[in-house]
């Protein structure tokens, strides 16, 4: 899956826990896009079996959709919490440069960091 592809699933799962009913218009908002390109994402994300969306209609996260975007979601908390809470970086850039990480991070590196993280948060 692309990086634009698990902003959007990021953005969905979000939006869900949120709100009753997810709409292309909600997405736009929360990503800064056109709503055009919401609808070719959510297309793409359909063909792919992340989600379910009828013509216009709400956005719904499938099963495969949920468990991708719950580890996307969790990746991004990882590693802005490590940047914002052990590196001190400003919580604005911490959250900008785990987006751009949470993408191009391999699984052995998430998984020590994950691993890290909670130790941390055991001794504290």
């Amino acid at each position: 899956m692309q990086r634009s592809g698990e902003d959007y699933l990021e953005a969905v799962l979000a939006l869900s826990e949120e709100h009753e009913k997810v709409r292309t218009t909600d997405v736009a908002l929360r990503l800064g896009v056109s709503k055009p390109s919401v609808t070719r994402a959510m297309r793409n994300l359909s063909d792919g079996g992340y989600i379910e969306q009828e013509a216009y209609g709400d956005i719904k996260l499938t099963e495969k959709g949920r468990i991708k975007a719950a580890q996307i979601y969790f990746r991004h908390k990882t590693i802005t919490t490590f940047l914002h809470e052990i590196l001190g970086v400003d919580p604005e850039v911490a959250e900008a440069d785990a987006c751009l990480i949470e993408h191009d991070i391999s699984n052995e590196t998430m998984e020590k960091l994950a691993i890290f993280m909670r130790k941390l948060e055991e001794q504290g």
